[in-house]
């Protein structure tokens, strides 16, 4: 699956993470009129974040979120959909569309040692993978399920028809859903779709094309759906890189 993150059009780099599904990122400050900043997408994520001092979690976004503030060192750890309340304790509706402290969810002990280590070393990313590994070691491996039904949607598969092939109902997919991602599943297919839309265009799929095999109704519903999430326009957002 496609996922999108803050990056100027240079200073950001990633590569997969040993934790699976996850990805590791980091961005190096840009000075101001240097490029124009990408906005945050939903993509059904959430991400561990430190940035000179302060560690964060980024919630599941169900709109465009400008990062803003100054130029400054970034370092993070993007989780596979889903598998971010298990490790970090909390449930994704707690966090959606929210930027928190780490210390309003752990223990301020636990996050001062943390940020020690983290402010000591010269790969802070390679840290956060390193605390997202130990925390998986103790919480476990996530639902297998919840990685199906990102895979079904993710595919396009119908809300209706995947519960039923997980054999859960619609209030019980609701449920596990806010739990796991930050909204119900229909939310979910519609920020998957909207990242399998970018993906496409991005690769200069025409914009008719790109709204058939991403799975609109037509090119008009591609407009709707990304201004609504993303704030601006598909060529918009093309133009920003």
């Amino acid at each position: 699956m496609a996922v999108e993150t803050t990056v100027r059009t240079s200073g950001y780099g990633e590569r997969p993470s040993r934790l699976p599904g996850a990805v590791v990122w980091t961005k190096a400050p840009v000075p101001a009129g240097a490029g124009a900043v990408r906005p945050v997408l939903p993509d059904g994520c959430m991400d561990l974040l430190w940035s000179e001092g302060r560690l964060l979690v980024a919630g599941p976004d169900t709109r465009a979120y400008d990062p803003g503030g100054p130029p400054a060192h970034w370092a993070g750890l993007r989780f596979f959909p889903g598998t971010a309340p298990g490790c970090l304790g909390v449930p994704a509706h707690e966090l959606r569309d929210r930027r928190v402290e780490l210390a309003e969810l752990w223990p301020a002990a636990l996050v001062r040692r943390l940020r020690d280590r983290l402010d000591a070393a010269r790969d802070p990313a390679a840290v956060l993978e390193e605390v997202a590994l130990e925390r998986a070691a103790v919480t476990g491996p996530p639902d297998p399920l919840l990685r199906h039904l990102v895979a079904a949607l993710d595919a396009g598969r119908p809300v209706g028809a995947t519960a039923d092939e997980l054999g859960l109902g619609a209030r019980q997919l609701h449920r596990r859903s806010l739990a796991a991602f930050g909204y119900g599943p229909k939310t979910l297919a519609r920020v998957l779709r909207l990242q399998r839309a970018l993906a496409l265009a991005r690769a200069g799929v025409p914009f008719a094309e790109t709204a058939a095999r991403a799975g609109f109704a037509d090119q008009a519903h591609l407009a709707r759906d990304v201004r609504e999430l993303a704030g601006m326009p598909l060529s918009g957002l093309l133009a920003l890189g």
